[in-house]
């Protein structure tokens, strides 16, 4: 009859199986990088995890998205995560409710132990988070303004490595990626985590940087790489990814010269907003760091509801312990391998 509307539709999609993904959800409030088909490339093709994406459709368009992965490991179980690996990847558009009851029905079917929504509003009325980050966030305009904005040691710590010769590059390319990925090694090893395998850096230079949605900088002194950020960008908004440094050359500044950088291009090319991903709550010099470049803060909650005890699990804690400890000690060699079996199963 003339005046009704077309019914919404609920089902589940593999984005890498629909052309014009990324300009569908393009159109969505809410669509950040994590929601491309990019991202979701470099997830099944470096882990095998099964993209099983819901959403509401009306009159042939996208107008509300749950991203999942199934994460099946014979370690650590199955399970449905909104998105493995992101930040912040929440339900976006209308037709959340729908989503999220299709969600619970499919994670009952498949025999998850558990499914988790990462970001954005509790998925229903009386969901508790299973644990909260710090998140923060940075409005892009006038360099003068942003840099006028900068902490003091901030400002001092770009000048001192601009007076010390220290040389950024930009690049895309598996080179530059590499790079990196020893700095990112080293810097992991600090910290006792174990570096995601190269391969995962590959794919991801070989879906998002070499289609221009995102970036490396690479700070030099004397020829060294001594810091590295990586940055990826999906329509007005840009995302700090990863970042890595040489210890030995901290004194160089070569961290604070990446970032700013990278704020100066994204600026330039128009971003509206930098996001700079998630802080544990008891990481304080991160958050001092992030807080330094006049970003705003506010909490980011997971939310992880239990199938079997059929309630949300609050109260997870991400604090380090005894293998971060154990991870730092060993030789970096040692740490790739850890890494290469370990994160296809924590997801």
């Amino acid at each position: 009859m003339e005046g009704e509307q077309t019914p919404v539709v609920t089902r589940v999609v593999d984005p890498l199986s629909i052309a014009d993904w990324d300009a569908q959800i393009a159109r969505i409030e809410g669509a950040s990088f994590f929601h491309t088909a990019a991202w979701a490339r470099v997830l099944e093709g470096t882990y095998g995890y099964k993209p099983l994406y819901l959403v509401s459709t009306q009159e042939g368009s996208i107008r509300g998205l749950l991203p999942l992965m199934e994460v099946n490991s014979w370690v650590t179980g199955k399970r449905g995560v909104s998105l493995p690996f992101s930040d912040e990847c929440p339900p976006i558009g209308s037709g959340v409710g729908a989503l999220v009851a299709e969600m619970r029905r499919m994670g009952e079917e498949r025999g998850w132990k558990y499914w988790e929504v990462r970001g954005g509003e509790a998925p229903e009325a009386g969901a508790e988070p299973s644990i909260s980050f710090f998140e923060h966030s940075l409005q892009l305009g006038a360099e003068e303004k942003i840099f006028s904005g900068l902490e003091g040691s901030v400002r001092r710590a770009i000048r001192k490595a601009e007076k010390e010769g220290v040389s950024v590059e930009v690049a895309t390319s598996l080179e530059a990626v590499r790079t990196f990925y020893e700095l990112h090694c080293r810097t992991r090893q600090k910290h006792g985590v174990p570096p995601q395998p190269f391969e995962f850096f590959a794919n991801f230079q070989r879906h998002v940087l070499a289609h221009n949605l995102g970036f490396v900088v690479i700070a030099r002194h004397g020829g060294m790489p001594i810091a590295a950020s990586v940055f990826v960008h999906f329509g007005s908004e840009a995302i700090y990814k990863y970042g890595a440094s040489d210890e030995k050359f901290k004194h160089f500044r070569g961290a604070n010269l990446v970032m700013w950088h990278g704020i100066q291009r994204l600026t330039r090319a128009g971003f509206h907003r930098l996001g700079f991903g998630r802080t544990s709550q008891g990481n304080e010099g991160l958050r001092r760091f992030k807080l330094g470049w006049g970003a705003e803060e506010r909490l980011l909650s997971y939310f992880r509801f239990d199938l079997p005890g059929n309630q949300y699990v609050t109260g997870l804690d991400d604090a380090p312990g005894l293998a971060n400890k154990a991870v730092s000690l060993m030789p970096v060699s040692l740490a790739k391998v850890t890494g290469h079996f370990m994160y296809r199963h924590v997801g």
